[in-house]
């Protein structure tokens, strides 16, 4: 099935491909100058740190539909050794195996294509099995370190979790900015919280894979207004799954990394954020997550702090 043409009328309006030249790697991080990162760190105040990764380990999100992502496999390769003679100092080391986009993660822009293309205009083909992603890889993600703002749709539509079927718009992204009190602005990461999280943090894993709510088709436009740098989300598909519109699947992965070259990030732990920002008032702080530099990987793990 080819792509609709509804999807290549937003995929114009959204593409941002020679915005920063025709060499461009890292998309709209570049959004995130150094005038955006002193005024996020200026506005700290309490100084509370909010960790939003998921604890790696085995039982994790992963249920096996997603085939090769497999949740970490943990093993010891050396326990208390001494490894310079006996007496001296004991090491124990481990090892993981693990899928890349297991469990909190970046989605890096060659993570999809689509039409044979990747952001920027870059052959799909660059993607090998040897090299892995020859463009835009993670590893050119350096510094992800910018303001951060909760956009928490649960909370502002009034329920603890929104339904399966529910495809968040820029209608429901509105209503949460207004809760907010702050508006969106260029080089900021947008967190936008569902409530589906919950699911899997209380032990059901296949719920929270399927039916997910999440974002719809219609809001890669607002992110593109906003000049927004990342988004991520407390889901396991990032985008409303099953999709809104029948076997058109991973339409939103194509719009945001391929025609905007917009990191997006999935099974972000957004509970405690969304708890503290009630709490403090404030919904924009500071964000420190940079992907974990892996060469050629088309994604990676990331412990993401939000601080306030």
């Amino acid at each position: 099935m080819s792509l609709p043409d509804a999807f290549h009328e937003i995929a114009k309006r959204v593409n941002n491909w020679g915005r920063w030249g025709a060499d461009d790697e890292i998309g709209t991080l570049n959004l995130i100058t150094d005038e955006v990162v002193r005024e996020a760190a200026a506005g700290v105040r309490a100084g509370r740190r909010i960790p939003l990764a998921l604890p790696l380990r085995q039982d994790g999100v992963q249920t096996g539909m997603i085939p090769g992502r497999v949740n970490p496999l943990h093993a010891m390769v050396q326990i208390n050794q001494e490894l310079f003679g006996p007496g001296t100092v004991a090491c124990s080391d481990d090892a993981v195996t693990m899928g890349l986009q297991a469990g909190t993660h970046w989605d890096a822009l060659p993570h999809v294509s689509h039409s044979g293309r990747l952001y920027n205009g870059r052959p799909a083909g660059t993607v090998t099995a040897h090299g892995g992603a020859g463009f835009a890889g993670i590893a050119t993600a350096r510094h992800i370190v910018s303001r951060g703002v909760l956009l928490d749709v649960a909370r502002a539509r009034g329920v603890e979790r929104l339904d399966g079927a529910h495809a968040v718009t820029p209608e429901d992204l509105e209503a949460a900015e207004e809760l907010a009190g702050t508006r969106v602005r260029a080089g900021d990461i947008v967190l936008v919280r569902t409530g589906q999280m919950g699911l899997y943090l209380a032990g059901d894993r296949h719920g929270y894979a399927h039916p997910s709510p999440g974002l719809s088709l219609r809001t890669p436009e607002w992110f593109h207004a906003r000049d927004v740098a990342a988004v991520a989300n407390d889901t396991l598909t990032f985008e409303i799954f099953p999709p809104e519109i029948e076997d058109l699947w991973l339409a939103v992965h194509a719009l945001h990394l391929v025609e905007m070259g917009m990191p997006q990030g999935q099974n972000w732990n957004l509970e405690k954020l969304s708890t503290a920002c009630g709490q403090e008032k404030r919904y924009a702080f500071l964000l420190a997550a940079t992907p974990e530099p892996f060469v050629g990987a088309t994604g990676a793990p990331v412990a993401p702090v939000a601080v306030l």
